[in-house]
Order: C-alpha cells, then sequence, then structure tokens
C-alpha cells in the first residue's frame, strides 16, 4: 500500500496539487461567475454554432448569440422595474394625502389585540426594516467596481466557454487514464442530462407557467395581467412558492372587495396550473435526467445562501452533478466486480 502511495505522490504530483489549490484560493471570489459562465455557454453554444454556419466568423457568431441571450433577460428587467415604478407613481398620485401612520392605525383596528406581534411599534419596525433595506441599496452601490469585475469575468467566461469548449474538454480528457474512460464518459453524459433537466425542467416549465398565468389574469380582468404573469413565472423557479402566492393573494382582494365568482375562478385557475406544473415539469425533466426531486430542492434553497441570487442555478446544478458523478462511480463498482 505504501509502495502504491509513493508511486502516485511524487513531487510533481504535489506541486501540481499545491498550485491547484493556491489557483483555488485566488478564483473562488470569482469562482460562482465562472461555473454561472459554463452553464451559460452550454445554453448559447447551440445558437452560436447555428450563427457560425451561415457567418464563417466565429467571434461575431458568438458575440451575436450572446445578445439574443441577454436582451430578453434585460427587458424582462426593464419591464418589471417600470411597471412596478408606474403602479407606485399612480398610487402616489391617487393618494396624495396619504398619510402612512393613520394607514396602520387603520389597519391595526382588524388585528386582534391579544396579537404576537407589539401594535404600536409597528410603525417604528416598518421604519426599521425601510432604513436597513436603504443601507443595504447603498452599500451595493458602493460595491460597483466588485459588481463590474463580477459581469466582466461573466462575459469572458461565457464567451471563451463557448468558443473553446472543446479544448477545455479534450484537455481534461488527456488526463485521465484508459481504464478509467467510460466512467469519464458516463460522467459527462450524466453531467449533460443535469444540465439538459435544469434548461428544460425547470425554466421551460417556468415559461410556460407564466404564459398561462399571463393569459390567464387578462381573461379574468385583473390590471397588469401581463406582470402577474411574469412574477409567476419567476416564483414558479423557486420549488418551495411556485404560482400559488399569486393567486391566493388575488383571491383574498377579490373577497374583501366582494367579487366572490371571480375568487372561486381565480382559485379554480391556480389550481389548474399548479395541476400543469406538476404534470409538464416531470414529464420534461425525466426525459433527460432521474435526479431525486429533493436534491434540487436543497440546491435553490441552499444555493443562494452560498453564491447569492446566482446561487438559484449553481446550487442545484452542483448537487446535480454530484449526484451524476456518484451513479457512475456506483455503476462502474458493481460493473468491476
Amino acid at each position: 500500500m505504501e509502495k502504491d502511495l509513493k508511486e502516485y505522490i511524487t513531487p510533481p504530483i504535489m506541486l501540481i496539487i499545491l498550485l491547484l489549490v493556491i489557483s483555488l484560493i485566488f478564483i473562488f471570489p470569482v469562482l460562482n461567475m465562472i461555473i454561472l459562465g459554463a452553464i451559460l455557454a452550454y445554453g448559447i453554444r447551440p445558437i452560436a454554432k447555428r450563427i457560425r454556419s451561415k457567418l464563417k466568423f466565429e467571434s461575431i457568431s458568438i458575440l451575436i448569440s450572446m445578445i439574443i441571450i441577454l436582451i430578453p433577460l434585460v427587458l424582462l428587467i426593464a419591464y418589471i422595474v417600470l411597471v412596478i415604478s408606474g403602479f407606485l407613481a399612480d398610487f402616489f398620485i391617487s393618494n396624495p394625502n396619504l398619510d402612512i401612520n393613520s394607514a396602520l392605525t387603520q389597519i391595526s383596528l382588524y388585528i386582534p389585540q391579544n396579537s404576537m406581534f407589539d401594535l404600536n411599534n409597528l410603525s417604528s419596525t416598518i421604519e426599521d426594516i425601510v432604513k436597513y433595506i436603504a443601507n443595504y441599496l447603498v452599500s451595493k452601490l458602493g460595491s460597483v467596481a466588485n459588481i463590474t469585475l463580477d459581469l466582466f469575468i461573466l462575459v469572458c467566461s461565457v464567451y471563451y466557454f463557448v468558443k473553446d469548449g472543446d479544448k477545455l474538454y479534450d484537455f481534461i480528457k488527456s488526463f485521465v487514464p484508459e481504464n478509467h474512460m467510460d466512467f469519464f464518459n458516463s460522467t459527462v453524459e450524466s453531467v449533460e442530462d443535469v444540465l439538459k433537466s435544469i434548461f428544460y425542467g425547470h425554466f421551460l416549465t417556468s415559461v410556460i407557467i407564466g404564459i398561462f398565468g399571463a393569459i390567464g389574469y387578462s381573461i379574468l380582468g385583473y390590471p397588469y395581467g401581463i406582470f402577474l404573469g411574469v412574477i409567476t413565472g419567476i416564483l414558479q423557479l423557486i420549488p418551495i412558492f411556485g404560482p400559488w402566492p399569486i393567486y391566493w393573494a388575488l383571491a383574498i382582494i377579490d373577497a374583501v372587495n366582494g367579487n366572490y365568482p371571480r375568487v372561486i375562478v381565480v382559485l379554480l385557475f391556480g389550481f389548474f396550473l399548479s395541476l400543469v406544473d406538476m404534470y409538464i415539469r416531470p414529464a420534461i425533466s425525466s426525459h433527460h435526467a432521474d435526479i431525486h426531486p429533493l436534491i434540487l430542492l436543497v440546491g435553490f434553497l441552499a444555493g443562494p445562501l452560498v453564491y447569492g441570487i446566482v446561487g438559484f442555478i449553481v446550487g442545484p446544478l452542483i448537487l446535480g452533478i454530484t449526484y451524476a458523478v456518484l451513479d457512475s462511480f456506483r455503476k462502474e463498482l458493481k460493473e468491476s466486480e
């Protein structure tokens, strides 16, 4: 055993391990952007190949494909910001004499006095929350340089992963011993299945639910129907939420306003959205990767705690790939017995 270890743990190997550890320490602050760049490159690469078949210029094809993916995202964010700002502007214009303290007092009349909340401090609590959010935004504005650096690394990662992804694959493959080549190939296939499962099983489901929501809410006569559909689609990405917060909130508002027929209809429509999700997500995901839903759920919930908002993508991906690698290793062990 000691002889085998001495054969593997040689000075060059020790030097390589040391350099890899030091390199990981250096890139760890931006590792999430590099991983996200690799994920986005996986989705952008087919588009770039199709454009390149017509333009014949690789760099221009990659840039055009990145723009094609980026434009809808920018438009979506701009649309959300415009709708929210327009709604707030209309609200304050229609209520020029709005007194926040008076409104809180009126709300407190409908809350039981034995509530666990201290109603006397409700106003100050809300003010503290607003101050905290304002301070948080100011601190984020102070780190514009870091955000710019992250975005720059993300764009560069996407570009070079799309451009030189094959070279990176061949470089990694060159280190794999011949007797472990089957394990390597099955692991790569499993990783691709995980990526497809996340892309199609979750993002495509979110888009479908969002479109159904926008159509349904608009038909039911709700203002900002398209906006409600967009928010429904975004919430659909988070497994613990889904579409239910939107349609339950609309049902409660209708119940308060006495529109009971629409309460029943919107709840039935909401249940329909949930049923569509229960059918579409497994139907799409099962074609690509057989991963237990708990693994993806933990990834979605724990990912943002480690990597921030990017964790919604990176979290389930890392856990899914880890599961795929372990499953491939388990299969190789069974075959070797």
